[in-house]
């Protein structure tokens, strides 16, 4: 019994804008701040390697005093839309219906809500009153794949089943007014808004590349280096300046004792579905592999197209691959970085 990957979709907010579009909105942002600053500022949102970014608010409504309750109102109305148009749109490409799901997980670190959207998708959409839960809402970036790990051992647990990972996240809804840190910065300059969903099967019928293996690999001492202080003024984005130097120093033990339990090593690889946190992660993973042969264009595509959109990233990542219909036999490795510190690895062939 295997547990395949049956199609992966995305949904994206009504609001966008290029970077360029993005820089008159830093000017108001930070009048009466230090000229030099504001030259210093505008440069890394213009190297930040994101062409454009997608919102769930306006631009005047992300810099703006909106309290922390009224973002969160946005967010959780927001949420709900998308969270429902990408899993509609995966249900229509499968050709399942609503009621085919016995396990549904949601995926968000990026606002507050109770209940979790699962239980919204659940009525709006009509799923069966016994289909099993699982909200996850505090794994950051690496809970795509985290969602996918979840599934797969629910669906190897209880053959013929089928589930769906449901990611939607808004870090402009984090965005803090009067914080002028380096970590609101970069966050502001690298991420986006945007949902994806990927539903997984363990039933003979359903096809695609099937989860071979996967695997968690945590940092020890390390929980300072990314995540979210609640603050009155809503998720205060924590990014420690080294986390790509210490993702470069673990690398070695996150890759190859994983691929060699599977008999394989990195060129074996052919594909590497990787998440895009930014671009100083990309140069240290691009530098890592590049000497191997191999590449992450991909990734740098989406990054560039999207930002980062936190845990669903990773899944528009693999929703490229699916649609560029690798050869039969193809090996992806699919790689996420969270707080905590923590590595979420899976294993796939097509």
């Amino acid at each position: 019994m295997s547990v395949k990957i049956k199609t992966v979709s995305k949904a994206l907010p009504e609001f966008s804008r290029t970077t360029a579009e993005i820089l008159p909105f830093l000017d108001v942002w930070l009048a009466g701040q230090d000229e030099r600053f504001i030259r210093k500022v505008k440069k890394i949102f213009e190297g930040a390697a994101v062409d454009k970014r997608y919102s769930i608010m306006a631009p005047e409504e992300v810099f703006s005093d909106l309290s922390f309750e009224k973002r969160n109102d946005i967010y959780v109305r927001e949420s709900i839309k998308l969270g429902k148009q990408c899993l509609s749109a995966a249900l229509e490409k499968a050709n399942w219906k609503a009621t085919d799901l016995d396990f549904i997980i949601t995926v968000s670190c990026t606002g507050i809500m109770i209940p979790s959207l699962d239980a919204y998708l659940i009525n709006s959409l009509g799923l069966r009153q016994d289909v099993v839960r699982l909200p996850v809402t505090e794994m950051g970036c690496a809970a795509g794949v985290s969602g996918m790990i979840y599934a797969k051992n629910f669906l190897k647990a209880n053959p013929g089943k089928r589930a769906a990972v449901v990611a939607v996240e808004s870090p402009t809804a984090t965005f803090q007014l009067n914080d002028f840190s380096m970590a609101n910065i970069v966050s502001a300059a690298i991420f986006g808004d945007g949902a994806a969903c990927v539903l997984l099967s363990s039933a003979e019928s359903d096809q695609g590349p099937e989860m071979v293996d996967e695997e968690m690999y945590h940092f020890y001492e390390a929980e300072d280096m990314m995540g979210f202080k609640l603050t009155d003024s809503g998720l205060q984005m924590v990014l420690h300046v080294e986390v790509p130097e210490t993702i470069a120093s673990h690398f070695p033990d996150i890759i190859h004792p994983f691929l060699a339990k599977n008999g394989l090593d990195i060129s074996d690889v052919d594909h590497l579905i990787f998440h895009p946190g930014g671009k100083k992660i990309i140069q240290v993973v691009e530098e890592l592999f590049g000497r191997l042969g191999k590449n992450i264009d991909q990734t740098k595509a989406v990054l560039r197209q999207y930002g980062n959109m936190s845990s669903a990233t990773v899944l528009y990542v693999l929703q490229q691959y699916m649609e560029s219909h690798p050869a039969p036999g193809d090996i992806g490795l699919m790689l996420s970085f969270g707080p905590g510190f923590s590595a979420q690895r899976i294993l796939l062939k097509w």
